[in-house]
């Protein structure tokens, strides 16, 4: 079982408490999903299937229960299942944090649940869309790849056909690729070491150098929860979702259904129903700390990792000087820009009335 974290412990209320089972048949919860969902039929299948996620997923159960509603809700508005078998989505527990003036720390203040978007959701978005003849993303194994010229887009394998045997050969990239209705095609080939890197820079839960040793095995068995990231658990399965929505989002037609999936794509929504995303830079304000911030096929109970060292808040930018407002007490000419004085109230008074309607300017006293 996943030992509880003590921040967790402390921030938790009554309802975090309360089984998601029953919190969910209560009059608020039960007036949103009706909001959102009018058919009754939809309503009771919907409630039944988020019930048994969250009943088998006890990091989820340490969730506000209206960020996993929330996120919940977004996969059913897209008719996506929530069952992490499937692959579609995922409902990823994150701590969020907000910076404390008093003690100048990022403090803890609810664990949030993150729709993520898997793979085979995008696939199931794309298909649904109409446009798309074909569409595929697949590990390259050693010895298919023949050549790949990014500039024309000429990649060339040859596709190793014993399936036993292709499982078992090393992944040396990834390819994805699509076909329209009308016969427009896009592909991408990224090497395996370039989807490493990816993963070593925008995931706060991962480290290259600590992959190769966890495939090893030669990590202490006391730290799993340090590899508690999917891109540590099915390394191939994140790649594949990460070079599709490269691919997609970068060439592909877009339906209004992919567009509210792609804006939702790891993110949980605020107080005001708006995304928050966890990879945005830290500010002072609201940060949203990883715990487990990717997820692969066949997710369940996700361990919370240990609190990281609290970094320092990203500094207030400093104000501009507004170059355009004279000093007070400063008199310029309007034609030449030349500062004439910086009289007492008497002498600005005297110049004013030397001076034509369109040269004078406000005089400031000082104070």
């Amino acid at each position: 079982m996943t030992e509880p974290n003590s921040n967790t412990q402390s921030l938790q209320t009554a309802p975090v408490k309360e089984r998601f089972s029953i919190a969910i048949q209560s009059d608020v919860y039960q007036k949103l999903i009706k909001n959102t969902l009018s058919d009754p039929k939809r309503i009771m299948n919907f409630t039944a299937a988020i019930s048994s996620v969250v009943a088998t997923n006890e990091s989820l159960q340490e969730c506000d229960f209206k960020t996993v509603l929330n996120a919940a809700l977004l996969g059913e508005a897209l008719k996506l299942a929530p069952s992490p078998q499937l692959g579609y989505y995922y409902m990823v527990p994150m701590k969020e944090r907000k910076w404390n003036p008093q003690t100048k720390t990022r403090e803890v203040v609810r664990i949030v649940a993150t729709f993520i978007l898997g793979y085979k959701g995008y696939i199931q978005l794309a298909i649904r869309s109409g446009f798309y003849l074909r569409i595929n993303v697949i590990p390259v194994k050693k010895g298919e790849l023949v050549s790949w010229n990014p500039f024309n887009e000429e990649f060339k394998v040859n596709p190793i056909t014993d399936g036993f045997k292709r499982e078992g050969e090393e992944t040396i990239g990834y390819y994805a690729f699509f076909e329209y209705l009308n016969g427009f095609k896009k592909e991408m080939f990224w090497s395996y070491d370039q989807m490493l890197t990816h993963a070593n820079k925008y995931s706060e839960a991962f480290s290259a150098e600590s992959y190769k040793l966890y495939k090893e095995g030669k990590t202490d068995p006391k730290d799993a929860y340090k590899y508690s990231s999917f891109w540590y658990q099915n390394f191939d399965d994140m790649a594949m979702k990460t070079l599709l929505r490269q691919l997609l989002s970068k060439w592909g037609i877009m339906s209004v259904e992919m567009q509210n999936a792609y804006e939702n794509d790891a993110a949980f929504q605020d107080e005001n129903g708006k995304p928050v995303y966890p990879d945005n830079p830290p500010t002072p304000q609201n940060v949203v700390e990883t715990i487990t911030k990717e997820v692969a096929e066949g997710a369940g109970s996700v361990p919370i990792p240990e609190d990281k060292p609290a970094s320092k808040p990203n500094p207030e930018p400093a104000k501009p000087h507004n170059v355009d407002q004279p000093k007070p007490g400063i008199i310029v000419d309007q034609q030449t820009g030349e500062v004439k004085a910086s009289p007492t109230d008497e002498e600005a008074a005297a110049k004013l009335a030397t001076m034509d309607d369109g040269d004078k300017i406000t005089v400031k006293k000082n104070f």
